[in-house]
């Protein structure tokens, strides 16, 4: 196999990540923060009406595999509980406030960990010297960005595919082929590497593309019947020893 560019998925793949969505500790920093733009809303309330707004958004998609967008999530309950103190802020902060209110959500819904697997970065390190790295994940930009950048690997990858800009999610083949068509490269010599057997292996492979599969943590370890991942690692490290395999068949 030629090999010309690889793939990546994010967060169970390049970074180990542990959240809690529905922490009520979440709801209650971000009503205070609303106070101080004139939105008074109990955090029970605020709880409520954010997954109503992001259930909602996925019910009225057409998608097969719908993806909501937190940031208008966010622009939808300012919207619905807008007052007049909240329509004096200048048009600039309130253009900026769904944004802000996304990633304010991200981060305090952090448990316990966000942080690369051992030996990510020396991998990608001799990768890049070969080949073009690309990102096609399920996420949100307005949060999945700027973690690749805080953790330090934002620059290894162009293009960036997030579900959350698209309104749907793997496995829908579109993702993966925007990405090769940006990186101007043939699913036949790509590979993508993944940690979740439906989302990552089933759509990869659906798009023509070899995958490897990395059986981390994280992800749904199911094989789907008659879809198998080209190569199967435990350990990120291992992921050059696979693509050497590859190029190799």
């Amino acid at each position: 196999m030629e090999i010309h560019s690889i793939l990546f998925d994010i967060n169970g793949t390049l970074i180990d990540i542990l959240t809690d969505d529905h922490q009520p500790d979440i709801f209650r920093k971000i009503r205070n923060f609303l106070s101080y733009q004139g939105i008074y809303i109990h955090k029970a309330e605020l709880h409520d009406l954010y997954f109503e707004v992001l259930k909602e958004q996925k019910r009225s998609s057409k998608e097969k595999h719908a993806e909501f967008d937190a940031v208008k999530v966010w622009g939808k309950i300012l919207d619905l509980r807008q007052t007049h103190h909240y329509r004096a802020l200048a048009p600039e902060i309130r253009e900026a406030l769904p944004v802000i209110l996304a990633q304010m959500y991200r981060a305090a819904s952090f448990c316990r960990k966000l942080q690369l697997y051992p030996g990510v970065t020396t991998v990608l390190d001799e990768l890049k010297k070969e080949y073009p790295l690309g990102i096609v994940s399920d996420a949100q930009s307005a949060y999945g960005i700027p973690e690749l950048r805080n953790i330090g690997i934002a620059h290894y990858f162009s293009p960036v595919i997030i579900s959350g800009d698209y309104g749907y999610r793997k496995p829908d083949t579109r993702l993966f082929h925007t990405a090769l068509e940006l990186m101007k490269a043939k699913p036949e010599n790509t590979v993508y590497v993944g940690n979740d057997m439906f989302h990552d292996v089933y759509g990869a492979k659906e798009a023509g593309m070899k995958v490897v599969f990395f059986h981390s943590n994280q992800g749904d370890q199911i094989p789907r019947t008659g879809v198998e991942p080209d190569y199967v690692i435990k350990h990120f490290p291992e992921l050059l020893t696979a693509i050497e395999h590859l190029k190799s068949i």
